[in-house]
C-alpha cells in the first residue's frame, strides 16, 4: 500500500518543503558514487551518519542533524521524498515557513534520539529523512485528519487506487512502526521502525500549540477533520485491460 497524492491542495508555494527535497537529492548525487565502494561508503558513513556508539562516548554530535540528510540508496531516498512531497507542502502552508523548517529538524533530531536510546552501544550507521518527515506525517494527522489520500494497492496481480481518510493511512502506517520496533533486532541494522515512531510522536506533539491555537477539538468540529478548504478532485478511469469473461 503506498501513498501517491492527497486531496488536500497548498495555499502556499511549498518553498522550504522543496528546498528540503533538493538537498536530500543533492547530498545523495554528490557521494553515490562512494556506494560502489564498499570502503569508501563505510568512511563516509562513520563521518556523518548517526552511530549510537559514538554518541555514549560523547563524539558526533552533530550527526543528530547531519544523519537526516543521507540516505543508503535510490529507493531509500524515492521513497522519503515522495511521503515528503505529499504531506509536507499542507504542514507548511498552516506552520508557516521558518516555524516549519524549526519543526521538521526538531521532528529529525528527537527521531534519531528516539533511535538511539534503544541501543546506545550499537555500532550501526543509522542515515534517513524518514525521521523527520514521519514527523510531518504526525502533524498532518492532527491537523488534517480526514484529508483523503490516494493510496495505491498491490496485491500480486491486482492493483488499484483508492481514496482513503489520512487517519486511517498513518495509523497503519505508525502501527506498521509500532509492530515492527517491537519484533526488530536493533543491533543488525535495517529498517529503523523507533525513529519513525518516535519522529511520528514528536511531530504530533509539536504541533499540539498550532492546534490548540486553531481552536483545538473546536477546530476539528469545524471542519468535521477535513481541510478548511476545497479539496482537489482527480479522476480515476477504469483500467483499459480488457476482462475476458470466465466459461
Amino acid at each position: 500500500m503506498f501513498p501517491i497524492r492527497d486531496h488536500n491542495p497548498s495555499g502556499r508555494t511549498p518553498y522550504v518543503t522543496y528546498m528540503l527535497m533538493a538537498a536530500n537529492i543533492g547530498l545523495f548525487l554528490s557521494y553515490v558514487g562512494l556506494t560502489q565502494d564498499v570502503r569508501a561508503i563505510n568512511g563516509f558513513y562513520a563521518v556523518w551518519s548517526l552511530i549510537p556508539a559514538r554518541i555514549t562516548y560523547g563524539e558526533g554530535y552533530y550527526t543528530f542533524l547531519s544523519s537526516m540528510f543521507l540516505h543508503a540508496g535510490w529507493l531509500h531516498l524515492a521513497g522519503n521524498m515522495l511521503f515528503l512531497w505529499i504531506f509536507g507542502d499542507n504542514v507548511e502552508d498552516e506552520m508557516g515557513h521558518l516555524p516549519y523548517l524549526g519543526f521538521y529538524l526538531a521532528s529529525g533530531v528527537a527521531a534519531a534520539l528516539a533511535q538511539y536510546l534503544t541501543e546506545p552501544f550499537s555500532q550501526v550507521p543509522t542515515v534517513g529523512a524518514s525521521g523527520a518527515i514521519a514527523g510531518v506525517m504526525g502533524s498532518y494527522l492532527l491537523l488534517f485528519p480526514k484529508a483523503r489520500v490516494d493510496v495505491l494497492v498491490i496485491f500480486i496481480i491486482f492493483f488499484r487506487i483508492f481514496a482513503i481518510p489520512a487517519w486511517i493511512m498513518l495509523a497503519i502506517w505508525f502501527g506498521m512502526q509500532f509492530i515492527g520496533g517491537v519484533g526488530a533486532d536493533t543491533s543488525a541494522g535495517g529498517v529503523a521502525y523507533w525513529a519513525h515512531a518516535g519522529g511520528f510522536v514528536a511531530g504530533l506533539v509539536l504541533t499540539l500549540p498550532l492546534w490548540m491555537r486553531r481552536g483545538g477539538p473546536g477546530f476539528w468540529i469545524r471542519t468535521d477533520g477535513h481541510p478548511p478548504h476545497p479539496e482537489t478532485h482527480y479522476r480515476i478511469g477504469e483500467s483499459r485491460i480488457p476482462k475476458i469473461p470466465r466459461r
